[in-house]
């Protein structure tokens, strides 16, 4: 007979961590967390052999965080990740289950980061660190990175590391920690280097090994999309206007971006409502229920406010934001193909998160097929199709008489025929919603779903705009978080406009200003006033006071900084230069 799983309240984990694993929705531990948890509580070695997605970066972050002392300004936990993917993923897993930690800090360190930021940052004091090999050595060698205070050091993928070569910057950062830390590993397969590191820097370690499965659904078609981060949003209209379903549900990382992203599609006309953990049980309840009964279609979810959802007609899951792990999409996908029905998942990947797709595919032992953007002329099909459906079922129930004198007078008194009047009325029936979308908006260009080529990504910096520009100010700034990039990509992407229209912008702490095309169309206008740029909406207004002016050589301010002379020297180590390297004076350039 076998024993039923134990609860993370029976780990002996500390009770602040139980609650946040409870707030999540987590209700008892997985394989990989149940056995590792005891040991590492206890101070033991642990030599752990499992896959990404079995839930290992809890089975080492809760018992460690259960003995971290939180007066202690120093470094006690350390973590060795592959790459910065990685270390911002297990940094972000420790910042979430220490909701409940008072003062916990964690940083997150790796190559391409601004040191500047990384010296302040080290200077607070983290409780935890989580690197990459290189970068951490190279505080280590700077000085700038203490590891006296440590009680434990964590290689995770290790396998990983070996196979990118490092692993000579791996022992030589070990050998820096104190000769009594506490080490675990945790490595997707065990080749001869990996245990012959584990037999040198582990003691008595306890062995743990997670067979991994593939846990996702054979029902469930799973297919991914190469699309870059301004491009997200109109690939998202396009496949729920060419995709045919019943309920979708649609993740995204916050509950911030639920509420942006219904109002966003809302706006397009579709039947939408928003999911998140800030609603009150009773407004989920309603939610849900709305979703069963098909009064709403979509639902636009994070992981934990659709953890235990169960709705049938649910036929469509899109991985709007990719997850961080490989678990949180087997949860997610696994919204869809309930009861043995057919279900379909799409997962967005933009061209710096391959890696993530990779892992996902090695955990589920299943390769997804990537899909291509839907054209320009399916979306313009279905559009038409729908449009028919509709015609066709007025035909069939509303009376025809009066319509079809007026149409005789029509043709007499413009002088038309009866198909130029057809076409005239069907182009004045879709003039809100039109028939063919505009041809500027071809997402299935290369510039939009392949990688672009190094050093071509960069915020706006001096331009010199096309054509006669005028000045417009949108009600939203640096204190709510707003930089110059999500400006100029809300712009791009709501109206098609070129990057080469779009000229000088400035932030200020309320709100922000931005040169456009002085003959902006009333419309573009109206549809720009009520799209959200961060979490607020534009509200975008011309300057009155402004007139039409030939765009000029302008410099594009840094968020929240106003206009105003340039220092002529910057705190050393403060400003990180270009390529990670430090200048001693001066504004990076």
């Amino acid at each position: 007979m076998t024993q039923p799983a134990p609860t993370f309240s029976e780990l002996d984990l500390a009770a602040p961590l139980v609650k946040a694993v409870t707030d999540l929705g987590y209700e008892s531990p997985l394989p990989v967390q149940a056995a590792c948890i005891p040991p590492l509580l206890a101070g033991r070695d642990v030599l752990g052999l499992a896959q990404t997605g079995t839930g290992k970066t809890a089975a080492f972050a809760l018992p460690l965080m259960s003995r971290i002392d939180l007066d202690n300004r120093a470094p006690q936990v350390l973590v060795l990740t592959p790459t910065r993917e990685l270390a911002l993923q297990v940094a972000e897993a420790f910042q979430k289950y220490a909701r409940h930690l008072k003062g916990f800090h964690v940083l997150p360190i790796y190559g391409g980061q601004s040191y500047g930021f990384q010296f302040n940052q080290l200077h607070r004091g983290p409780h935890v660190v989580v690197g990459t090999p290189g970068r951490i050595q190279d505080h280590l060698d700077r000085g700038t990175l203490d590891l006296s205070g440590l009680s434990c050091v964590v290689l995770d993928e290790a396998d990983e590391m070996l196979r990118m070569g490092f692993v000579d910057e791996v022992k030589a950062i070990i050998d820096r920690a104190p000769e009594d830390r506490q080490m675990a590993l945790f490595s997707a397969t065990m080749p001869a280097q990996i245990r012959r590191i584990s037999k040198r820097y582990l003691t008595d370690p306890v062995e743990v090994r997670i067979e991994s499965k593939t846990t996702t659904a054979e029902n469930i078609e799973q297919v991914y999309l190469v699309v870059h981060h301004a491009a997200k949003f109109e690939a998202l209209a396009r496949i729920l206007e060419t995709e045919s379903y019943d309920g979708i549900l649609i993740f995204v990382r916050t509950r911030v971006g639920t509420t942006e992203l219904a109002e966003r599609l809302a706006a397009r006309g579709f039947e939408v409502a928003a999911l998140n953990g800030e609603m009150t049980q009773q407004a989920r309840e309603r939610t849900v229920k709305r979703l069963k009964n098909g009064n709403v279609d979509i639902v636009v979810a994070t992981d934990v406010a659709a953890r235990g959802l169960d709705v049938e007609r649910i036929s469509l899951v899109i991985n709007y934001d990719i997850p961080g792990d490989a678990e949180a999409y087997i949860h997610r996908i696994g919204r869809t193909g309930r009861v043995g029905r057919y279900g379909k998942a799409i997962l967005f990947v933009s061209p710096r998160e391959r890696r993530l797709l990779q892992s996902i595919e090695r955990a589920t032992r299943q390769p997804l097929r990537r899909m291509e953007m839907p054209s320009h002329d399916a979306v313009t099909s279905k559009r038409v199709d729908k449009f028919r459906e509709k015609l066709a079922e007025i035909m069939a129930n509303e009376p025809q008489e009066f319509f079809q004198d007026l149409s005789f007078e029509l043709m007499e008194s413009l002088n038309i025929d009866l198909m130029q009047l057809t076409a005239g009325v069907i182009c004045y029936a879709q003039m809100e919603r039109p028939l063919r979308p505009r041809p500027d908006r071809d997402l299935t260009s290369p510039r939009w779903d392949e990688p672009r080529r190094p050093g071509r990504e960069r915020a706006p910096g001096p331009r010199r705009p096309a054509g006669n520009m005028a000045l417009y100010r949108i009600e939203a700034g640096s204190k709510d978080g707003v930089e110059i990039r999500n400006i100029v990509g809300a712009i791009a992407n709501e109206t098609g406009l070129r990057n080469r229209f779009i000229g000088q912008v400035l932030i200020h702490p309320d709100y922000a200003t931005v040169e456009l095309p002085d003959d902006l169309p009333p419309k573009m206008i109206e549809h720009l006033k009520r799209t959200y740029v961060g979490h607020k909406a534009m509200k975008i207004s011309r300057v009155r006071n402004e007139g039409p002016r030939q765009g000029a050589p302008v410099k594009s301010r840094k968020v929240g900084k106003t206009a105003g002379p340039k220092k002529k020297k910057a705190k050393k180590g403060v400003k990180g230069g270009s390529k990670g390297k430090n200048r001693k004076g001066g504004t990076p350039k």
